[in-house]
């Protein structure tokens, strides 16, 4: 096939200014092509239609092994993990993931240097080298994926969900491989794991089984030129798209109720049907259809009344009574149309998102509908035909049903395990008659289709801003509350951005008070769904959330009826009464959540006392699990009405909003709160306003925190080695960025790549309420947190022999790099509201913090870098101070008695109880203090 553009019209949303054109290379690759002269970062997807059905018998997990392999090296670029390195150094992230049939590779970069990003990355689908040292160490890498997967619910049950299929299948396979399946299993069989990994690139790797979308500011004919130019070497094998006929689920596997054990605490039900692929009806739209009816949470709905049950009988029952309902009513036009006409309105205003999110997306997209949808995929259902919706309504019936009920209370009663990931499970055929006598017992609801959705919106017109500004400004200040504005300059959509923090001292105050402002934040969500659920059907959201000191009330969406949703969200708080029944459901929840702390992945418990240690108001989990099963809806009938008493009221209002309407919100917020004939709420006194306060490490101390992991049968241990550096300060700011900036991918490279200590080895940044510092996280099954905590210790002696062999020329291409990064722009308002609230509520309010820090790294010189890092970062700085909080799993639980009992160099300091340790430790000023945040 010749290169050519086939003048296709690509149908876009009308708020859409980008340009698209579709080209096929002459080896049969299909390309988008997007030009958008406004982005900051470009960025590149290629889809190739090959994934984990495809794997040979015997090498389960080879496509996933393959997607690994190709980020290593490549012939062009034999210089291992060059393209990571490279892409990282210029602002940008790279991933890939395997699914089903098809594999993904993608990167964003900053877009000075993408036509050197894509050649790196062109050059995986043109000659990789999968060097033997390579994959013998990948390997250890996807078991370390796969390891971590081992103890998650989602992974187990999603793996018996396949096991209980057709064994000749490819749905059947275990799909992420593991060390067994990759190496010990091949090798009894004479095989070479490299050499199949070869052969299955070369049979399967094929141009015309591949689509790649690319990203980028310049024109369209500049973008076509490079992509000719990069990607027409793709061997073409004219291989044939791979179809895996026939279905997964034989009759033996259908009319099935299965039993299976979880590891977490709590009971879940799923109820599934094989049916007809929705993207052969992709216009017609009936899995949206029947998913908006019977996901619909109003009143009336399915789920209005299943919230009140708790036996699977009648839920399965009840489901199949609603199923009969709409069989019963008929597919009904007026529905179809709302819905048709909510997708439009979504699609045609929708937010712009990261390159590297879109291309992602429409890749995906490209092998299953034609050129024109690319864009549009199953998001706008327009072709009202009610014998297809029928079609697939019928499939849900009680003849092809899959019931998967998960539930601790089966332990002891199952007689088989899944062989993967060894989930204990029975299976038990159940027949129709069955589901009939459910039907029949199940509650006798009035269940009916959902009303008109009257928060649709009518007026999508934009507001005349009639100030341009450029920040956030302080509208009005007393002492109930302040309210931040933010008119929308930039985006130009019918949308607005709502946040309310109700910064309340009682909320927080004990691990008792923390337990009920949670639960009353999940009530006041419970209570107000079955009235908001239409509002987030027409793309209006609500969340109502609980915080150190208080809680947070959020609404986002379109502007024309997001008021209205407001009001009955305040009415509903200042109007709240517990109703006992949902007390103890939600209850019950919240003490389920709490106990499945101790199944967490280590890295995260690692983290979470990490953050325990270091944040002077955190109760611990333990303190609140022993207070919730005491605590009686009375409590918090009692305690919401103490919590409310005294609450100063922290706004701030963006998007298509004048600032009339603004300051009329916050007026009717404090006359609801403040000034009623008996008012709710009191002003906060001065002294009551809560600070947000940080532990301060003592300078040239090493603090380390040794603890089990909390569940004995997971075999991963934890590290986080923390290294705090600073108070909020734009040059320490960029300095402090710039070297994780730069650290980050050789300490990829070195400890996941080289080293293979665990499949999750991070660099990253962190900021505690302004306080700054640097953080490693690495979870490991080979290695105890201890001797991982001595080779981050290694390769900060190695980064500081290559920080000093910086030539002036890297050190500015560094610089440079990171300044392009911090120039991005928003995307979307609630991505500009976020930056802006994150800087309100942590007092800093430093608005303007992107420029000022740019004009930092302007001035910033390599000698002075190097000073930072001697004087905080490298090992052994008399200044630095570092925190590791080690978590032990299993296999690593003597080296725990080592480190505990072992005496410690001197300026090593042991946490043996973190209050005690917190109670000794002085504190950093916060910058959140009272009225007008005094520094305190």
């Amino acid at each position: 096939m010749a290169v050519g553009r086939e003048e296709v019209q690509i149908f876009k949303p009308r708020t859409d200014k980008r340009e698209y054109r579709r080209i096929v290379l002459k080896n049969s690759l299909q390309v988008l092509l997007i030009s958008d002269p406004e982005t900051d970062k470009c960025a590149a997807s290629m889809n190739v239609s090959v994934g984990s059905f495809s794997d040979p018998v015997g090498l389960e997990g080879l496509a996933h092994f393959l997607e690994h392999m190709l980020f290593y090296a490549s012939e062009k670029y034999p210089l291992e993990d060059s393209y990571s390195k490279y892409i990282t150094e210029h602002g940008g992230c790279t991933n890939a993931y395997t699914s089903s049939e098809h594999t993904n590779y993608h990167f964003d970069v900053n877009s000075d240097c993408f036509e050197d990003a894509l050649d790196r990355f062109a050059q995986f689908f043109i000659k990789p080298l999968m060097s033997a040292d390579a994959t013998t160490r990948e390997i250890k890498a996807v078991d370390s994926e796969n390891q971590k997967n081992l103890l998650s619910d989602a992974w187990r049950m999603n793996q018996l969900h396949k096991h209980l299929s057709d064994e000749g299948h490819p749905y059947h396979k275990f799909s992420t491989g593991n060390w067994d399946t990759l190496e010990v299993r091949p090798k009894a069989k004479g095989l070479d794991t490299r050499q199949e990994l070869i052969k299955f690139y070369d049979e399967n790797y094929s141009a015309n089984l591949m689509h790649l979308v690319i990203y980028s500011k310049e024109s369209l004919d500049k973008i076509q030129s490079l992509v000719e130019d990069k990607f027409q070497e793709i061997r073409n094998n004219d291989r044939s798209f791979l179809s895996f006929p026939g279905q997964p689920c034989t009759s033996e596997h259908l009319q099935i109720l299965v039993r299976a054990i979880p590891i977490k605490q709590g009971h879940k039900l799923k109820i599934i049907w094989p049916i007809t692929p929705g993207i052969l009806h992709y216009k017609e739209g009936p899995c949206s259809y029947l998913s908006h009816l019977i996901g619909h949470e109003g009143e009336g709905s399915l789920f209005y009344v299943l919230k009140t049950l708790e036996h699977m009988q009648d839920i399965v029952g009840l489901l199949f009574k609603y199923i009969r309902l709409l069989q019963q009513s008929g597919v009904s036009k007026w529905i179809f149309d709302e819905l048709a006409a909510v997708c439009e309105t979504i699609f045609h205003y929708q937010d712009k998102t990261p390159p590297i999110d879109y291309v992602v997306k429409i890749a995906s997209n490209m092998k299953l509908y034609p050129p024109k949808d690319w864009l549009v995929g199953l998001s706008l259902p327009s072709n009202f035909c009610p014998s297809t919706i029928q079609l697939v309504l019928d499939q849900l019936s009680p003849n092809n049903v899959r019931i998967f009920w998960e539930s601790k209370k089966f332990e002891g009663q199952t007689g088989k395990v899944e062989p993967w990931y060894g989930t204990a499970y029975t299976v038990e055929k159940i027949t129709s008659s069955m589901i009939q006598e459910w039907m029949l017992s199940a509650p006798n609801d009035k269940l009916h289709l959902p009303a008109p959705n009257v928060f649709i919106p009518t007026d999508l017109s934009l507001k005349d801003a009639q100030e341009k500004v450029k920040f956030p400004v302080l509208l009005k200040k007393s002492s109930y509350s302040s309210l931040w504005y933010k008119p929308d300059t930039v985006f130009c959509t019918p949308k607005a951005y709502v946040k309310i923090d109700f910064n309340c001292p009682h909320g927080g105050s004990s691990p008792e008070a923390e337990v009920l402002t949670d639960i009353f934040t999940r009530l006041l969500m419970d209570y107000l769904n079955e009235y908001a659920y239409y509002a987030q059907v027409a793309g209006l959201y609500y969340g109502i959330a609980n915080t150190d000191s208080g809680f947070q009330v959020t609404v986002v969406g379109y502007n024309h009826k997001l008021r209205i949703l407001l009001e009955t969200v305040i009415k509903k708080i200042a109007k709240f009464e517990v109703k006992p029944d949902r007390f103890s459901v939600i209850k019950e929840m919240v003490i389920k959540e709490y106990e499945n702390f101790k199944f967490q992945q280590p890295y995260q418990q690692a983290m979470y006392h990490c953050s325990l240690i270091l944040q002077n108001q955190a109760w611990p989990w333990m303190d609140e699990l022993e207070v919730l099963p005491h605590l009686e809806a009375e409590d918090l009938a009692k305690f919401v009405p103490l919590m409310l008493s005294r609450a100063f009221l922290e706004c701030y209002i963006a998007g298509n909003i004048e600032r009339s309407e603004a300051e009329s919100i916050i007026e009717h917020i404090e006359d609801v709160f403040y000034k009623g004939p008996i008012p709710i709420c009191q002003p906060l006194f001065p002294s009551q306003h809560l600070t947000n306060r940080v532990i301060k490490l003592e300078r040239g101390k090493n603090y380390f925190y040794p603890i089990e992991g909390s569940n004995p049968s997971d075999e991963n241990s934890a590290l986080v080695h923390y290294i705090q550096v600073h108070r909020d300060d734009f040059m320490l700011n960029v300095k402090l960025q710039l070297f994780a900036f730069i650290a980050k991918q050789p300490a990829f490279h070195q400890l996941r790549s080289v080293e293979q200590l665990g499949y999750i080895t991070v660099l990253m940044g962190r900021n505690d309420s302004g306080i700054r510092g640097v953080q490693f996280i690495i979870q490991s099954t080979v290695k105890g947190p201890r001797h991982v905590d001595l080779r981050v210790e290694a390769f900060l002696k190695m980064f500081e022999t290559k920080l000093y062999e910086m030539t002036n020329e890297e050190f500015k291409n560094n610089v440079n790099a990171l300044i392009d990064m911090k120039l991005e722009k928003h995307k979307n308002l609630r991505e500009e509201s976020g930056f802006y609230w994150r800087e309100i509520y942590d007092g800093t309010l430093k608005f303007d913090r992107k420029d000022s820090e740019v004009a930092a790294l302007r001035q910033l010189e390599q000698r002075e870098f190097v000073g930072f890092f001697n004087e905080h970062i490298k090992v052994g700085a008399p200044q630095k101070r570092t925190l590791s909080v080690r978590v032990y799993g299993s296999p690593h639980s003597s080296e725990y008695a080592i480190d505990n009992s072992e005496s410690v160099a001197s300026n090593s300091v042991a946490i043996d109880d973190i209050f005690s340790f917190r109670r000794s430790q002085p504190l950093y000023g916060s910058f959140k203090g009272g009225l007008g945040h005094m520094k305190l």
